[in-house]
């Protein structure tokens, strides 16, 4: 804790946010900003940070406020320095894993570097009750990697590569930890899943759970994201993670230059699920990805058009002068 002599003003945010759904009003992107860096900083007090959290939480973020936050967030961190590669990086957040449906993150990861797309996949390594992305990695021989410096080695052998957000951006990791004590989540768990941690222009996969933030993000996107920071493809979460459903693909909107083109469509339920994972738990699920990957399992359809078109933009932008 600072002492408070170095405590940030928070109670005028408060006042501004904490008002409830209906009497509750925006921060400028600016006052976003320099409040979200103070919470990264350490510089807001136990009491106030909760009370803004959750303020935030029952409010909803607006477009100004998200761009302020991420701002902040990604001024936290020192940016990755994406490798020398006919392919502009994939980044593939994984903050949500699985409860029920084989969690098949690590097959689209595969698929991409197979086709030699630098893959940075960053995530927790671990949520109780969930089969995270980190751990079907570890069973398929991926370990984590703890140092930047470590990048160009890793991205080297054509496999994906898994960051965790603790050695990422630290100070992001213990906004998302508060979630243990709160019992909610906050606007990190946003932040995380948009982010661009690369110095240079990357390719973003980008999920959303509930129907306020696809308006959200479109808007944001579509009006506010640094167009120089890359391509985004958004769609709803398979259970949160940023794979295609197996069973039936979602739809994806590409945002290019803030212009948004919709690159799939929502398929129709299907009658006959494709050949899945007999569990969803991590070995399990390893293995058979394993068995995808050298063609003794069929990779769902939805999951390579995904990689096809991930592929196609990823080339796309690199080639662009």
């Amino acid at each position: 804790m600072s002492s408070n002599s170095q405590l940030f003003p928070a109670a005028p945010f408060i006042r501004e946010i904490g008002r409830g759904k209906k009497g509750a009003r925006d921060l400028s992107r600016d006052d976003a900003r320099v409040l979200y860096n103070a919470m990264l900083e350490g510089r807001v007090s136990d009491l106030e940070l909760g009370a803004l959290l959750i303020g935030m939480r029952i409010k909803g973020e607006s477009v100004n406020e998200i761009g302020g936050f991420l701002d902040a967030a990604e001024a936290s961190f020192e940016p990755l320095q994406a490798p020398l590669s006919d392919s502009a990086p994939v980044v593939i957040p994984s903050y949500n894993g699985s409860r029920q449906m084989p969690n098949l993150t690590p097959l689209l990861a595969f698929l991409l570097a197979r086709e030699g797309v630098p893959v940075l996949i960053h995530g927790v390594l671990n949520d109780p009750g969930r089969v995270t992305t980190a751990e079907i990695l570890s069973e398929m021989g991926i370990t984590p990697l703890q140092d930047a410096k470590d990048l160009s080695a890793a991205f080297a052998q054509q496999r994906p590569v898994f960051m965790p957000i603790a050695a990422l951006a630290p100070r992001l990791h213990h906004l998302l930890e508060l979630r243990r004590v709160l019992g909610l989540r906050n606007s990190t768990h946003t932040l995380v899943k948009i982010m661009q941690p690369f110095a240079q222009p990357a390719l973003r996969l980008v999920s959303y759970t509930h129907p306020e933030y696809l308006t959200m993000l479109t808007d944001y996107f579509a009006t506010a994201a640094p167009a120089s920071r890359g391509d985004i493809f958004l769609m709803r979460g398979t259970e949160g993670e940023t794979v295609a459903n197996a069973k039936r693909a979602q739809a994806v909107t590409w945002f290019h230059q803030n212009q948004a083109t919709e690159l799939i469509e929502k398929q129709a339920p299907v009658d006959e699920s494709p050949p899945l994972p007999a569990s969803s738990d991590a070995k399990t699920t390893a293995d058979w990805i394993r068995q995808a990957l050298e063609g003794k399992q069929p990779v769902p359809e939805p999951i390579a058009e995904q990689v096809r078109q991930c592929v196609q933009v990823a080339r796309q932008m690199r080639a662009r002068p």
